[in-house]
């Protein structure tokens, strides 16, 4: 068997964060951090390295510019159905683990944060960000519907946990996002560095609150649609309350075989049958949307542009 390098998996030893573990998302030689296999089993590796009596986990990104671009949709675009079904479930399982850690898990969002990027994010307890060095806003959000396709690793079911549940579906089914500075006024955040020096910092001392040693560990995220038992400090209330309805307003309104179709069926059957359920129906709707001659054009000509 191959040996996996571990990711960059680093202590506080002492000071006001010991016991905070932090865990830098890398690829060398590349400007930007993309998901891909490499990547994902890298993460796998290090997250088995996190010790059980770790106060918090702070997950960061060693690229200046994003914090995570998104899935490599090349790689995606060249899998048979078989390959991306197994893909997708492997990215799911590796996210999941995130949120069975037994310590308080963060985001650290220095720049954009786009697709597959957002929902490892989202997989955290808490999500923080700050400025971008530059000091233009960056884009935070699940874009994909833009390329006739959809989320595949638990987007439709995850933002509508973090903002108002009618926005998220909307926002996932158009494929728009959000610039950081509307995100953070949406609420997306649990809290934001006054600077891009300070992210790290404002990160560890909230992963750090004992108040987060409620969120819930039970197999599917801290904060989706879908949950009604939410113990966690920073959980918004009447959640799938308010996605029920959100979807139950939109029934009829999209054509099911569209991308906002696809995205209120996963986000129904999240609220229907469960978290994998929803991660099931994601990956279902991706495959068949990627192979539609929509999804393969958008597809080609977004990496056509990239060239």
């Amino acid at each position: 068997m191959t040996m996996v390098e571990p990711l960059p998996l680093t202590q506080d030893v002492d000071g006001p964060h010991a016991g905070i573990w932090t865990l830098t998302l890398e690829q060398p030689g590349k400007p930007v951090v993309v998901l891909e296999e490499g990547l994902i089993r890298r993460l796998e590796a290090t997250l088995a390295l996190v010790p059980r009596d770790a106060r918090g986990l702070v997950l960061r990104s060693a690229s200046e510019r994003v914090f995570v671009a998104g899935a490599d949709l090349k790689a995606i675009s060249e899998m048979s159905d078989a390959q991306l079904e197994e893909y997708l479930t492997y990215g799911s399982k590796v996210f999941g683990m995130l949120g069975q850690l037994a310590c308080p898990t963060v985001a650290a969002i220095n720049g954009a944060a786009l697709g597959g990027g957002l929902e490892l994010a989202m997989h955290c307890d808490g999500l923080v960000a700050a400025p971008s060095p530059s000091g233009k806003p960056y884009p935070v959000g699940l874009p994909e519907a833009g390329l006739n396709i959809c989320p595949g690793w638990g987007g439709t079911n995850l933002l509508g946990a973090r903002i108002d549940p009618a926005l998220a579906l909307e926002l996932t089914m158009s494929g728009r996002t959000l610039l950081v500075d509307d995100a953070r006024e949406k609420g997306l955040f649990d809290a934001f560095a006054p600077a891009s020096a300070d992210l790290l910092a404002t990160a560890k001392t909230w992963v750090g609150l004992p108040s987060l040693r409620a969120a819930q560990r039970d197999g599917a995220p801290a904060h989706w649609i879908g949950r009604t038992n939410s113990a966690a400090s920073n959980a918004r209330r009447d959640v799938a309350k308010a996605s029920l309805h959100a979807c139950a307003s939109m029934l009829g309104a999209h054509q099911a075989e569209s991308p906002a179709g696809a995205v209120l069926a996963a986000a129904h059957a999240g609220l229907a049958e469960g978290w994998q359920a929803a991660l099931r129906r994601e990956r279902r709707e991706l495959i068949r949307l990627r192979n539609s001659p929509e999804g393969k054009g958008a597809i080609q000509a977004f990496l056509t542009k990239g060239k």
